[in-house]
């Protein structure tokens, strides 16, 4: 069955249906990644996006149990060159048309992925529609054009209770303003005895779970539409060790006075390079995020920046200059992507650790 985007710049691309015959509309995004689509199209920070991916195969190893980040996906959208009608791997369960389906998430293949990948590059993301071949054009485009994006994303993703992750070392309050499940999974393997909190917990919520540490976490949208997290970071700081991860390292910036910008179209893929600028060495790393901290506004705060990026010299990386808090715009923890940043959460355990040594000290 034939389906078709609609921009709101007018243009169209007609392909095949598959997953849902569902309608639905969405800011229209791209990653440039050739594998972990399933991590991707379940990642909470693509929460109301349609994702375009620009390998042309996609679905070709299925879907498994395993390579969820979250048990619901919440995009709107994915749109490939080619769904793989039978796919071939050990751990395959279902293809990605079933899964589509199942979750009514509307599909589209077939169409010029690359051309589609071109015009958001360079013109930035555009709004669009997928619809049926009834649809009348000139009217979604109207639609599309006053059409307003959600600004509610991350609390439609966050935990709605707290809950824990036991382990026995030390003890981690992940702040889930989107959590992916590998971020869980790197401080399980350490571990940690995590405890997830809603987005909107409050710093005296925290900080009476006598954390040695807390994780803020990815998550979708613009971080200024999160104020109440803005200003439990800033109460927290100074506390115990912070360790932000994309979403996370934004709201950290804006809790120090820092301020972020969106992006023509954004970073998603699994191959971003990434420069620390104490050593100079490059990180290949895996991202997703479309607003960025602004390097010049850093400069008025007790931030420093730590990493930049190699491709067009955006903030990636930052530290406090008087308390143990840190953070990056990346994924340490790839899901999908390499792990060459993963030595991150090693970073985060030996904070913790120097935290308790000198607690220890203190009460002699």
């Amino acid at each position: 069955m034939k389906r078709q985007l609609i921009l709101e710049n007018g243009t169209v691309f007609v392909g095949k249906a598959f997953g849902s015959e569902r309608e639905m509309s969405g800011e229209v995004v791209f990653n440039t990644g050739m594998t972990g689509y399933q991590e991707i199209l379940s990642d909470p920070s693509y929460c109301a996006q349609i994702v375009t991916l620009t390998y042309p195969l996609i679905g070709n190893y299925g879907i498994n149990r395993d390579d969820f980040e979250s048990i619901k996906p919440s995009i709107n959208g994915l749109i490939v060159k080619e769904a793989a009608k039978f796919p071939s791997n050990w751990r395959n369960e279902e293809s990605i048309d079933d899964l589509l389906k199942a979750l009514d998430i509307p599909g589209l293949e077939g169409i010029d992925t690359r051309k589609l990948t071109r015009m958001i590059r360079n013109v930035g993301t555009l709004r669009g529609r997928l619809c049926g071949m009834d649809a009348d054009v000139d009217t979604v485009v109207n639609e599309l054009k006053q059409l307003t994006l959600p600004k509610d994303q991350v609390s439609k993703v966050s935990t709605k209770a707290s809950y824990a992750s036991p382990g026995r070392g030390y003890r981690v309050v992940l702040v889930d303003y989107g959590m992916k499940k590998g971020i869980l999974r790197e401080l399980n393997n350490r571990d940690c005895d995590v405890v997830v909190v809603p987005y909107n917990a409050t710093s005296e919520e925290i900080l009476r779970l006598n954390p040695d540490g807390i994780m803020l976490s990815n998550g979708p949208g613009d971080p200024v539409d999160v104020p109440e997290a803005i200003v439990t970071i800033n109460e927290l700081l100074g506390e115990v060790p912070i360790f932000g991860i994309c979403l996370g390292h934004q709201l950290l910036a804006l809790a120090c006075g820092a301020k972020t910008t969106k992006l023509k179209f954004g970073h998603r893929g699994s191959n971003h390079p990434v420069k620390e600028l104490s050593t100079g060495k490059i990180a290949i790393t895996a991202q997703n995020h479309g607003f960025t901290v602004e390097s010049e506004t850093v400069k008025n705060t007790r931030l420093a920046i730590t990493h930049v990026a190699v491709n067009d010299g955006t903030v990636e990386g930052m530290e406090h200059l008087d308390y143990p808090a840190f953070s990056v715009q990346y994924h340490p923890e790839a899901s999908p992507g390499p792990e060459d940043a993963n030595d991150l959460f090693e970073r985060f355990m030996d904070l913790m650790k120097d935290k308790i040594e000198l607690k220890s000290v203190a009460r002699g």
